[in-house]
Order: structure tokens, then C-alpha cells, then sequence
């Protein structure tokens, strides 16, 4: 019996397809790496996106603190009377009078600088003594001060422009005219065991200018 002619027969045993051949219409091994490929490809879409939104948040927010903080300091700026004096009360109770030279978000800046002192005797319960004030022109104190001032704007309760009509723009423009070239402080003496003192009396020797606080 010939063995080679059953191949001949119905029934009969295919040969194997070989390794290096792809079934037709079958399963194909390349198809989940494809779908590997895809998933990955959207993992990478949304991290772009998620960046991309957080980039635009903080652009956004960067500009908001600009536009309430940068801007108003700007626009505060030009209510600044150039021509005038201005008055800046601080949260200490304490009120310089001078030129603003610019404002920020941060500091205010402050030139030929003057501020009120009382004249009136230590418990002196007198009204009229009590009433009694000076300008004093910052600069002749202990410690020698410039005439400038950078303030911590967290410092300042408000600041205003004054007229020129009024008693303190009036005795500081008297002070100018009587001291055209500047104030000159006396000498204090630095000898050891000097006493030195932080008040500055309304003195001949202490550049001021008197002011009525009356009506």
C-alpha cells in the first residue's frame, strides 16, 4: 500500500501552517501592542492638558494680584498733589506732614518732612497750653534723621493732600522762607556722661513754626 497517495483522500490530514505564516482573517499578535500604543498616546493627552490648564491658573492669578495690587498703586499715584503738601497718618497715632514722593504696594515714600509737638508744661491742665503747637521741621532730633522717610504702607491709616491755605502748608512755607537754605541744628554734646534728651523744645535753636489749633 502506497502511503504517500492517502493525501489523495478525503479526510485526509492538512499539513501544519508554518510559523512564519499568518493565518488569514485570524488573530493577529500585533493587534495589542497597537492598543498599547493608543492608551498611551491618551495617557499623554491628558497630562498635557492638565498642565496647560494649571499653566493658564496661575497666569490668571498672577494677574489678578497685578491688577488689585500693581495697578492701584499706580492709580494711587496720581492722586498725589505734586504741587501741595499731604498729611500721612500712621496706625500709631502719629502724623508726619510732607511731600509723597511715590506709592506702592509696599512702602510710601516721604520728603521735607514736619510734624507737630506740644509746647505745654508736663500736666499743665490749662486749655490755652494744651492748645499750643509748633512745626517742627524733622531732621534736628538725637539721632540725626535724613529728611526722608520710606513707610511700611502696612503702617499708613490713610494719607491726604493738604491746602496750601491751611495752618500747617502756611507755617511750613514761613519755615522755608525763614530758612531758604536748610535748618541748622545746635551742637549736642557727645562728652561722657553728657545728658541728652529725646524731646525737642519749640526753641529759637530748633527750626519751627507755630500753629493755632483754635478755630
Amino acid at each position: 500500500m502506497d502511503l504517500n497517495s492517502r493525501n489523495q483522500y478525503p479526510g485526509s490530514v492538512k499539513p501544519a501552517t508554518p510559523n512564519n505564516e499568518q493565518p488569514t482573517g485570524g488573530y493577529s499578535p500585533k493587534m495589542p501592542l497597537a492598543k498599547s500604543k493608543r492608551g498611551d498616546n491618551n495617557k499623554l493627552m491628558k497630562w498635557s492638558r492638565i498642565v496647560l490648564t494649571g499653566s493658564i491658573a496661575i497666569v490668571l492669578i498672577a494677574l489678578v494680584v497685578f491688577l488689585i495690587y500693581g495697578n492701584y498703586s499706580i492709580n494711587e499715584n496720581k492722586y498725589i498733589n505734586t504741587s501741595d503738601m499731604q498729611a500721612v497718618f500712621l496706625n500709631t497715632g502719629q502724623v508726619y506732614f510732607g511731600n509723597i514722593k511715590a506709592v506702592n504696594s509696599q512702602y510710601l515714600d516721604l520728603v521735607n518732612i514736619f510734624y507737630l509737638q506740644s509746647t505745654s508744661p508736663s500736666g499743665s491742665t490749662s486749655s490755652k497750653a494744651a492748645n499750643s503747637l509748633v512745626l517742627i521741621k524733622l531732621g534736628c532730633e538725637l539721632h540725626a534723621p535724613l529728611d526722608q522717610m520710606v513707610i511700611n504702607n502696612s503702617a499708613v491709616t490713610f494719607w491726604e493732600n493738604l491746602s496750601p491755605a491751611g495752618q500747617v502748608s502756611r507755617a511750613a512755607a514761613t519755615y522755608w522762607k525763614e530758612h531758604p537754605n536748610g535748618q541748622k541744628c545746635t551742637n549736642q554734646s557727645t562728652s561722657p556722661g553728657a545728658s541728652t534728651s529725646t524731646t525737642q523744645p519749640a526753641t529759637p535753636n530748633t527750626p519751627s513754626s507755630s500753629i493755632s489749633t483754635k478755630p
